[in-house]
């Protein structure tokens, strides 16, 4: 071949290798949720990684769970889109998410601040008034619209993200984790407007969550005492510190500084506002910390949502891997910028609707709450489902009855017992190796997303 045919043709090989990489790389992107959302127009984004090729015929859109971001999938959807080259994963936050400023954590983990300084701008100076400059939350007073964030807003704003998806004739499946779930089989139940939403999908993939007894219920007395309180306080305070904001904080803190000064003295367990439950019994390094606070056999018992199966505490106050999740896995999915995988201001009313929806009927309680769940009995989809130790299966009781009580065909449900070697967290950080998520959704999504 001529010295210039063969210049024309390596060029062009490097080309489509260049092309290739591209279209298979992570993509940080925005797209504009529902316009007529409670509150001012500024919040109606949301924040998506796309994972893998642009030019899939599939996207499994993922929505996280409670207190959780888009982060939480970023493990994971790197290992579905190289088993699944078919396959692109979208991950997506809620508009709650506008309401964080992770400028200073984005600059330790790029090495412009050190971690100490970091930790103390988001949390050091809630004990030490001194510390300046520091992170400032943005005013309750202002935020009261968030009261209505709840089951409808999240499903209209995943509705626009879905109506991208399909786009050029993709099929979509939608799943989640925890509550991510919960919102995948409401919207596929959902009227919007007198189009059923299971009409928009092509499955749906319930990561230890769900709806028909998954989690918990509401009658209409709940739901109204509950929606008042909400009225007052609209977002989750998980740890009860009257500062529903610090849960997310302490969490990436922590993580980033596992990362970043791993074997260091623990800046965590040296913070007098952090709860006591959550500080090893001896001195421990910033990865030792992580490691007590997550982990199912020292993390406080109440706290299930937030617990992985790592392995132990040394007896230098190190940690020391063990069963399915690497303490550096968990460290990664914590500790990552612009995709965090925590939620600073989780909207409550999510978690009221979700619990009035678990029946997938319109009683008293979802009318009063304004819940459109219309479809149910006629959602027939493929379902993918697991269940770890978090609800002592209900998780997959509630799938079961979902197939039912949609006519979904029995030949395309997948249900996955992970309940005895996995805690909550652990489909999203598990190595890939003793995930039973990734081990079991891959061959459900390569035979699901065959042509038909």
């Amino acid at each position: 071949m001529p010295h210039r045919l063969l210049l024309v043709a390596a060029l062009a090989a490097t080309s489509l290798t260049l092309a290739a990489t591209a279209s298979a790389a992570e993509v940080q992107t925005t797209i504009t949720g529902w316009t007529h959302a409670p509150g001012p127009r500024k919040y109606d984004r949301l924040d998506v990684t796309k994972f893998g090729s642009a030019n899939a015929k599939t996207v499994l859109v993922l929505v996280p769970g409670t207190n959780g971001g888009r982060g939480d999938f970023t493990l994971t959807a790197r290992e579905l889109v190289k088993d699944v080259p078919s396959l692109q994963v979208w991950a997506v936050d809620r508009r709650s998410q506008a309401l964080e400023d992770t400028s200073v954590f984005a600059d330790a983990l790029a090495g412009k601040v050190t971690p100490k300084a970091m930790f103390d701008y988001y949390a050091g100076w809630i004990a030490d008034p001194t510390i300046t400059p520091h992170y400032r939350p943005p005013d309750a007073a202002t935020l009261g619209f968030a009261a209505d964030w709840g089951l409808k807003v999240q499903l209209e704003d995943v509705r626009a993200v879905v109506a991208k998806a399909r786009a050029a004739g993709r099929r979509v499946i939608l799943g989640g984790h925890s509550l991510g779930a919960s919102v995948a089989v409401a919207y596929a139940s959902w009227d919007f407007a007198g189009r059923p939403g299971y009409k928009d999908l092509d499955g749906v993939v319930l990561i230890d969550g769900g709806l028909r007894g998954s989690f918990d219920s509401a009658d209409l007395a709940q739901a109204k005492k509950r929606l008042a309180a909400i009225r007052k306080q609209p977002f989750l305070d998980l740890l009860g510190l009257g500062l529903p904001w610090v849960t997310g904080i302490l969490s990436e803190s922590a993580a980033v500084l596992a990362l970043k000064d791993p074997t260091g003295p623990s800046v965590g367990q040296a913070f007098s506002l952090l709860p006591p439950q959550f500080k090893p019994p001896i001195p421990a390094t910033n990865r030792g910390q992580l490691g007590f606070a997550f982990d199912a056999t020292t993390s406080p018992k109440e706290l299930g949502l937030i617990q992985v199966r790592a392995g132990s505490l040394g007896p230098d106050g190190d940690w020391v891997d063990g069963e399915v999740t690497p303490l550096q896995r968990l460290a990664e999915t914590f500790g990552q910028e612009p995709a965090n995988a925590v939620e600073w201001f989780y909207p409550t009313r999510l978690n009221l609707d979700v619990d009035a929806a678990s029946p997938l009927t319109e009683d008293s309680a979802a009318k009063y709450l304004g819940l459109r769940l219309k479809w149910a009995k006629q959602a027939a989809l493929p379902v993918y489902a697991l269940q770890t130790s978090l609800t002592n299966g209900a998780v997959l009781k509630g799938a079961k009855s979902f197939v039912k009580l949609s006519h979904s065909p029995e030949g395309d449900a997948r249900y996955v017992d992970a309940s005895a070697t996995e805690s909550h967290l652990d489909p999203l950080t598990a190595a890939p190796a003793k995930n039973r998520y990734l081990q079991t959704v891959v061959p459900w999504l390569k035979r699901v997303t065959k042509e038909r």
